[in-house]
């Protein structure tokens, strides 16, 4: 099931890619080849735009090109340059925090010399004028240690400043880094966090977690023929419906291309299939509208698979149950939600047999 889904398209994916990048001359680099598969795949319309007038006119890929393509167009490497700038900001806050600490602690021994010494020279026999002149330097000493900590205490304030301006900025990486950038929903690798989390829960709490695997139906259609900004419409608004749908610690994602995952968190299997229906219904009853000339193009409808985490099962033995039960509702005629328990699965696996 998981192969009639996922694992074929993405073996045509690369392959295609592959190919691709042999015939414009680019190297098939790890970096390259993300670049590649990503126009490909056709799930990031930015970079789909830019990288086919590209290949239209012919232009040879340069390495700056490709380097700025990456950086453009795709999230992972945004934000490996913004984790790199953030990281040498740290470095250079942190050793410009570390020059004025030492030498607030140099200034603090020479004070403290001052001190012994006047301490010293206060032992003996002195004159009035001796003691005065004395007295004037520990003075003098006492209120230039005071200028320099109240100066030290002002730039380490201003440092801590910029501490949380760093700490803000390292948030937003991350959460840029956990996003899908067109539909603004979970990306794969939040959803990955958030099942590690989930069967560690089932595991060790015995908490009933459960598994949606969502296929939009058709949706190659809706791409040939209305054109990929309205199959992105299509993505934004699934995505809006599954976040209607799902709160708290519950984790909606795009799990890639038209398929989307959602975990929901303290959840039956039987409560699980009635947000399935919830969601595919929310979808079934949104219009298609094309926002240049207000027509309608028609609706959305999605076909939902839903699986239970067993305790000590690993993921990916309950995506491949979702999916199977996805391939069930595809089978039985889409717009449906089938669950692993659902009495169509067991018909579905003795005509497979």
């Amino acid at each position: 099931m998981v192969d009639v889904f996922g694992h074929n398209r993405e073996q045509n994916v690369a392959k295609t890619a592959l190919a691709l990048m042999g015939e414009v001359g680019v190297v098939a680099t790890p970096d390259n080849f993300e670049l590649f598969y990503a126009y490909t795949s056709g799930e990031n319309p930015a970079l789909a735009q830019v990288m086919a007038a590209f290949i239209k006119s012919k232009k040879p890929f340069t390495a700056e090109i490709l380097t700025d393509l990456r950086l453009r167009c795709l999230s992972g490497a945004r934000t490996a340059m913004a984790m790199e700038s953030v990281g040498g900001n740290i470095e250079t806050l942190i050793a410009d925090m570390l020059s004025k600490l030492e030498t607030s602690a140099r200034d603090t021994a020479d004070y403290k010399d001052t001190l012994s010494a006047a301490t010293g020279e206060l032992g003996g026999e002195r004159s009035p004028a001796d003691v005065r002149k004395l007295v004037e330097g520990l003075i003098s000493a006492t209120r230039a240690m005071e200028h320099r900590a109240k100066s030290l205490e002002g730039e380490l304030q201003a440092s801590s400043q910029q501490v949380s301006e760093l700490r803000d900025k390292l948030a937003d990486v991350r959460k840029e880094s956990l996003t899908d950038p067109l539909t603004c929903i979970a990306n794969r690798k939040a959803f990955d966090e958030a099942a590690r989390s989930a069967v560690a829960a089932v595991m060790d709490e015995e908490e009933e977690v459960a598994l949606l695997l969502c296929d939009i139906d058709h949706f190659k259609n809706f791409n040939d023929t209305w054109g990929h900004q309205t199959g992105d419409q299509v993505l934004r608004l699934v995505a809006a419906c599954l976040s209607e749908n799902v709160k708290g610690r519950d984790t909606a994602a795009r799990y890639g291309g038209e398929e989307f995952a959602v975990l929901l968190r303290s959840t039956s299997l039987e409560a699980a299939t009635r947000v399935a229906n919830q969601i595919r219904t929310t979808v079934e009853h949104k219009k298609l509208v094309k926002k240049s000339t207000g027509d309608v193009l028609g609706t959305i409808t999605i076909s939902i698979g839903v699986a239970q985490i067993g305790r000590g099962e690993t993921i990916d033995a309950v995506v491949r149950r979702a999916d199977a039960c996805l391939y069930g509702a595809k089978h039985n005629g889409r717009n449906l939600v089938v669950n692993q328990i659902d009495a169509r699965m067991a018909a579905l696996e003795t005509s497979a047999a």
